[in-house]
């Protein structure tokens, strides 16, 4: 048999390997793996308390102790149930834009500017209407805090959609700008003359301030967060645009050659983001603080990150994440009282997103047989 022959015998009848060697195993990555196991976040929230644990017990502390202290704060007694409640209506708005816009992909972290913003202008209807009766006055502060916010959503959308800026570098940025002119008001044109030299505006009347429940700080934007996350849920599962905001997040490319508008998407869905963050924004001015003052978020719009990512854009889940939220804020407030700093909270939620995206990233990886 000539040599040639003898190869082509080879290449039809090759020697069979070794059982042993016949395969073995290959960490790949894979793209497609998109949407990770609904007991990640869960995963999530217990790895972080085990991480802090550690730093509480290095601090010389029960972290078993310090976490019932928190959880009794938060959730124990009814003064701490509302007050969480309140910290989660901003919260639960911002988280609910957030999650609006990254159905499509679009990275809006610029939460917190438009709820500054948001407040800003529904502080100017006290400033320049400041005798309308109650309805009219809560009605038009809900219209220009919402305008405001979509506004400012819509200064993300439009250098995204026509110029090709990355919406990360625009909405932080944006949070900045807006930061910058609260300032400006509160210390200028809008300082309360009576406010013995402090920065902020003069004080909401009865008529400017959301009705609360009881004797409670718990305020009617409760309702705001809760009506808006049904409309999400039906519109997404239930509408024409739902379908196609979902067909865009899972392949955007499919639902271009469908027809389907991106550009215009954009920036619809940040018009809508950013209005729901100007009515949490307005609702903490005229639910909350009843002014407008320095540090009128204390990092809502950042924090609504976590809890839209979290929740996994889900809206039953944006409801109890924001709770779940709120309270960590409220108990951490409650272990000062024991000697810890309520930064103990921040150090939980910056864990959370941790292990959050650890896990998202890690479920991208499997193991695959090759020969």
């Amino acid at each position: 048999m000539s040599p040639k022959n003898i190869s082509n015998a080879a290449a039809l009848d090759p020697v069979p390997a070794k059982p042993g060697n016949r395969s073995k195993l290959r960490l790949e990555y894979d793209s497609s793996r998109t949407r990770s196991p609904w007991w990640t976040p869960v995963l999530s929230v217990i790895l972080a308390l085990l991480l802090c644990a550690v730093f509480i017990a290095a601090n010389g502390m029960s972290p078993v102790v310090v976490y019932e202290k928190m959880f009794r704060g938060a959730f124990g007694t009814s003064y701490g149930l509302t007050e969480t409640m309140v910290k989660a209506i901003p919260l639960l708005l911002c988280g609910l834009g957030i999650a609006v816009a990254y159905r499509i992909s679009v990275w809006n972290i610029g939460a917190e500017g438009q709820l500054t913003v948001g407040a800003m202008a529904a502080t100017a209807v006290t400033i320049y209407f400041p005798d309308l009766p109650s309805f009219w006055s809560i009605s038009l502060m809900l219209v220009f805090g919402t305008a405001a916010g979509a506004l400012w959503g819509l200064m993300t959308a439009i250098p995204r959609t026509h110029f090709g800026v990355n919406e990360l570098i625009t909405s932080l940025m944006l949070n900045y700008v807006a930061l910058l002119a609260l300032d400006y008001v509160v210390f200028g044109p809008w300082k309360d003359p009576k406010g013995f030299n402090f920065p902020g505006s003069p004080m909401f009347t009865a008529a400017q301030s959301l009705p609360v429940l009881g004797t409670t700080r718990l305020h009617i934007g409760l309702i705001f967060g809760l009506v808006a996350v049904a409309i999400y849920y039906l519109m997404i599962k239930f509408t024409r645009w739902g379908y196609e905001l979902r067909l865009i997040g899972a392949n955007p490319t499919a639902a271009r050659y469908a027809g389907i508008h991106i550009k215009r998407h954009i920036i619809v869905v940040m018009l809508i983001s950013g209005g729901l963050a100007g009515i949490a924004g307005m609702a903490e001015v005229s639910g909350v603080t009843h002014k407008l003052m320095q540090g009128i978020s204390p990092g809502y719009g950042y924090t609504a990150i976590i809890v839209a990512w979290l929740a996994k854009l889900n809206p039953l889940g944006l409801i109890v994440t924001s709770i779940l939220f709120g309270g960590l804020i409220v108990g951490g407030y409650s272990v000062q009282t024991i000697g810890l700093p309520s930064s103990i909270s921040e150090m939980l939620q910056g864990s959370i997103l941790f292990f959050l995206i650890a896990g998202d990233m890690i479920h991208r990886f499997r193991f695959r047989r090759s020969a």
